[in-house]
């Protein structure tokens, strides 16, 4: 029997792993010139912080029930509008619809560029140009759905049944009719999927851009930090909490449902 069969040999491999890991650990302490000094020298503001964190101020919690809602419904919106303009794209980005190598190229290349765009960069550019309020929120949430949704879109494309296309091809049938009648009908089901994945992350992803003025729960969870309320920002949290936890499960329900 050779070494690398035994258990011994495992062994080594994980206690190199571990040395491997420890090595990179140290290397990254140094570099950053980390002070784990610190943490105990501020721990009576970190004391200070929790007592204040875990002692949720409720009375609160009516006046952050509309922004809440407001958040739900720029994440509605968002994601539809992201899906509406997601679903052409995504056809004109296979070769399975357009027959055409350089239109696919072209629109994947696009595709890829606004999926590179971070939430909060985007979200800072847009209200840059158009001003602070809910409707740059609903841009954002629509662009970063658009650029999600497509590539899940074209890629649930590339792997149907090529036995209708043939068929309507076969009756002289155009690319539109082909997409409409032979495509459409074989991804209806992931594009009901993809768009309740889509709203799981927009509904997380909202409440963080109104650190950029872009509305909802974010600008009051800003302003309970920066007026260190953080019986409030606890509050805050905890109705974010919930409220994600029901739009997933929810969506996850869906989704089984339509899988």
């Amino acid at each position: 029997m050779k070494l690398k069969d035994t258990v011994h040999f495992n062994w080594y491999k994980h206690l190199f792993l571990v040395l491997l890991l420890a090595v990179c650990v140290g290397a990254s302490i140094h570099v950053t010139d980390a002070d784990f000094g610190e943490i105990y020298s501020n721990m009576d503001q970190m004391t200070s912080f929790m007592k204040r964190f875990l002692t949720p101020d409720f009375s609160y919690l009516p006046k952050i029930i509309e922004p809440m809602l407001l958040t739900i419904k720029m994440s509605v919106v968002g994601t539809v509008l992201g899906v509406l303009f997601a679903v052409p794209f995504a056809f004109l980005a296979t070769v399975v619809v357009t027959k055409n190598q350089i239109v696919t190229t072209i629109v994947r290349f696009f595709l890829d560029v606004i999926r590179t765009i971070p939430n909060l960069l985007l979200a800072a550019l847009l209200v840059a140009m158009i001003g602070i309020g809910e409707f740059t929120g609903v841009m954002t949430i629509a662009v970063f759905t658009f650029g999600m949704v497509s590539q899940l879109i074209y890629e649930a494309i590339e792997t149907i049944d090529y036995g209708p296309i043939e068929a309507a091809e076969s009756i002289g049938a155009n690319k539109v009719q082909i997409a409409v009648w032979a495509v459409f009908p074989q991804i209806l089901n992931q594009i009901a999927s993809y768009t309740f994945y889509a709203l799981e992350i927009n509904v997380r992803a909202s409440t963080v851009l109104g650190y950029v003025g872009a509305g909802g729960i974010g600008v009051i969870l800003n302003s309970s930090l920066a007026l260190l309320k953080y019986d409030r920002v606890s509050v805050v949290i905890l109705l974010i909490l919930v409220v994600v936890v029901l739009v997933d499960g929810l969506s996850e329900a869906i989704r089984r449902r339509l899988a």
